[in-house]
């Protein structure tokens, strides 16, 4: 398929909010993408707790709702991220965080159209067994699963790199998950940069698993910096992507290297709204 004059893909593009125009405030961002162009957008958990007051939920729909954007994915509460925490699936103990969470999480899409949910797996935990880990992510995800099919939405799961302790690191190791669930609407997140850096070869993750991927998200490598900065070859995997069959958003998902709106200067702005 050809892409916009000077593309070589036709996938449309969602903003992470978690990680870009982090120069504003969270709830300002939304606003700031759909100044610069962009129509969809995504973020990981949006709150400090996996149980934030009403009032505070009320305020991140609203922030969306008056940005006249869509709201594309969203991630289940992880933890403290900053800390190096990586998600409840597996967490044993933190059972009641993470139900809270999917609830909300739910409502919120419910209301916004979002219909993609990043369920991070977690870290392995020093004095668990990995298989009472194991046994434990299958039934969240289950329930997870069982929850976003109400609303026709999906259960993805992210190979992560930088954690040593996080035991989904190849798209092997995520697809491996969904078969044990055995689940239509659990899926691979395709995060190139990170499946990049753990040893992926992308061209065989996209030719082996695309009809199995939710969602793809991209940065650059190394540095995971906007394209141009690294060495992979981004739109070439973007275009075989589509050519496979994807046919989802992509995840703009790096840390700029300089300001928000400058390190865009990439992608075209005609190029960054769905049509």
């Amino acid at each position: 398929m050809t892409g916009p004059a000077g593309a070589r893909h036709s996938l449309p593009y969602t903003a992470n909010l978690s990680i870009l125009f982090t120069e504003l405030p969270l709830l300002e961002r939304a606003q700031a993408a759909r100044a610069a162009g962009f129509t969809a957008v995504e973020y990981w958990w949006p709150f400090d707790s996996a149980d934030p007051r009403p009032v505070e939920v009320e305020k991140f729909v609203r922030s969306i709702e008056q940005a006249g954007v869509r709201l594309t994915g969203l991630n289940l509460f992880a933890g403290d991220m900053a800390a190096g925490e990586r998600g409840l699936v597996s967490w044993v103990g933190r059972e009641a965080e993470f139900a809270v969470s999917l609830t909300i999480a739910i409502g919120i899409a419910d209301r916004l159209g979002c219909r993609s949910f990043n369920a991070l797996y977690g870290n392995r935990l020093d004095g668990v067994a990995p298989s009472e880990q194991d046994a434990l992510a299958l039934e969240h995800l289950a329930t997870a699963a069982e929850a976003a099919g109400k609303i026709g939405a999906q259960i993805v799961l992210e190979p992560l790199s930088g954690t040593p302790a996080y035991p989904l690191k190849t798209a092997a190791d995520a697809v491996a998950v969904a078969d044990r669930l055995g689940l239509d609407n659990v899926l691979l997140l395709a995060d190139l940069y990170h499946l990049a850096v753990n040893g992926d070869d992308l061209d065989s993750v996209i030719a082996g698993y695309t009809p199995r991927t939710g969602h793809v998200q991209i940065a650059d490598a190394p540095g995971r910096h906007q394209p141009g900065t690294g060495e992979l070859d981004l739109e070439g995997h973007l275009e075989k992507l589509e050519a496979a069959g994807y046919r989802g958003h992509v995840g703009i998902e790096y840390k700029p290297e300089g300001p928000t709106l400058a390190s865009l200067a990439w992608l075209p702005e005609e190029r960054r709204g769905d049509k």
